[in-house]
């Protein structure tokens, strides 16, 4: 009969992590990575706080995330996704077919929406 212990393993390498996230104050800090979870529809990654308490962040806003296909074969050389274009495109469209002649486009008649009686 063994139990199951609650120690770290010394034979297993400590996983850290990075935060990536442009805005976050802790960008570029280094955390060790305690625990992946599922919460509020997305995977959270897990780090000791200061207090002794788990602090979680967005996967998505640090390096343990999965890279980006499209970002790694893209390599910097394209800013927007051909997808992102084409959904940029429709609403464009969208938007367009709701102004029917009332558009913003200056120099022609109707072109200001009044919105004040």
């Amino acid at each position: 009969w063994t139990t199951e212990s609650t120690a770290p393993d010394p034979h297993v390498e400590r996983r850290t992590f990075r935060v990536t996230h442009p805005f976050h104050p802790l960008r570029g800090c280094e955390f060790e990575l305690v625990e992946i979870l599922r919460c509020w529809g997305e995977l959270r990654v897990g780090r000791p706080g200061e207090d002794g308490n788990l602090r979680f962040l967005p996967l998505g806003w640090t390096s343990a995330a999965a890279a980006d296909p499209f970002v790694r074969v893209a390599a910097g050389r394209s800013a927007f996704r051909v997808s992102d274009l084409l959904a940029l495109a429709t609403l464009i469209g969208d938007l367009d077919e709701e102004d029917s002649g009332e558009g913003v486009a200056g120099g022609k008649p109707g072109s200001v929406k009044e919105i004040l009686p």
